[in-house]
């Protein structure tokens, strides 16, 4: 190894969040983590939460607020069925509507004679 280039190699204690301390050795010196293996739910089998910014609260909260609005709106399909009763109600209404005004209509181009027409 070349002298002088290489960082100080020290004995150092890592302090876990839950209180377990280890000893080793590094080039930074102390240090203190949040989770070890002492703690850490895929070595002792247990589910913990770690959730250091609040962010499964935060997700939590979101979906709730989606739940909310699914329940509140109407799904898609509901509304495409009810616009086509509309649709079919009018449709009826207008052939109602035809109906009447063919029973209304009066015939008003005069009829052309059978004199007139030889005439010509």
């Amino acid at each position: 190894m070349k002298k002088d280039i290489h960082p100080a190699y020290k004995k150092a204690k890592v302090t876990c969040g839950c209180g377990n301390t280890i000893e080793t050795n590094n080039t930074v010196g102390d240090l203190s983590v949040e989770i070890c293996s002492a703690c850490h739910p895929f070595f002792t089998g247990k589910q913990k939460l770690v959730d250091t910014a609040g962010r499964v609260d935060k997700f939590k909260a979101r979906m709730e607020q989606a739940e909310k609005l699914k329940v509140s709106q109407k799904p898609k399909k509901e509304v495409r069925e009810a616009k086509l009763e509309e649709v079919k109600k009018l449709d009826e209404q207008m052939e109602d509507i035809k109906k009447e005004l063919k029973e209304e209509t009066i015939d008003t181009k005069p009829q052309k004679k059978e004199s007139d027409s030889a005439d010509k």
